[in-house]
């Protein structure tokens, strides 16, 4: 059953994709333009979401040096696109980052802290860049500053959710487990519905 749930979840969170549309700077202004283009962006909510995850199934020092590696780097990808530079497979880039970041998850890897850093730091790169193609008449600050508090938003919620299948409230820890790694699953099924679906 778990083998046709996590296909059918899939695909229903990735259909769901065309709905979001973006704000308008104009109408909502520069921050909240920014902040709400990571939310409207399912490629971009379940990367965020997993970095968050895998970070808590980390643990330690990793529950605040790999969120900030993504938030870091991201930013550093956004500069790149403001400043016209160009860099190649950005939307390849973004689906993989949410194949690889799902598959970590589900098959529980716990890579050493600045190892796990240096792995999102890389994608993030690709998500910022993202963000700054689509800037349009944003300011180029507070359009950052939005995105920026968005991610990290949704790094924490990621977060939340690991440290809460990590204590096993309620299910207990083997099922909770199980679940993180069911996730995990999910996340890297969309990435390949995003792929499959952009190709």
């Amino acid at each position: 059953m778990l083998k046709r749930l996590v296909p059918a979840a899939a695909l229903v969170l990735a259909a769901t994709a065309p709905a979001f549309t973006h704000f308008n700077p104009a109408e909502h202004g520069s921050f909240m333009t920014g902040f709400g283009h990571p939310l409207f962006g399912l490629d971009h909510v379940v990367v965020m979401v997993a970095v968050g995850l895998w970070a808590a199934t980390i643990g330690g020092r990793a529950l605040w040096i790999v969120p900030a590696s993504f938030v870091g780097t991201m930013a550093a990808g956004y500069v790149l696109a403001i400043a016209g530079v160009a860099l190649p497979l950005v939307e390849p880039a973004i689906f993989a980052s949410v194949v690889a970041l799902g598959l970590l998850i589900a098959a529980a890897v716990r890579l050493p802290v600045g190892i796990g850093a240096m792995l999102v730091g890389a994608f993030a790169l690709f998500h910022g860049f993202a963000h700054g193609e689509e800037i349009g008449a944003a300011g180029a600050v507070t359009y950052g500053l939005g995105f920026a508090l968005a991610t990290a938003l949704l790094h924490s919620a990621g977060i939340g959710i690991g440290l809460v299948l990590g204590s096993g409230v309620g299910i207990g820890k083997s099922a909770a487990a199980v679940l993180s790694r069911v996730l995990g699953g999910v996340a890297a099924a969309i990435g390949l519905v995003l792929a499959f679906g952009a190709a």
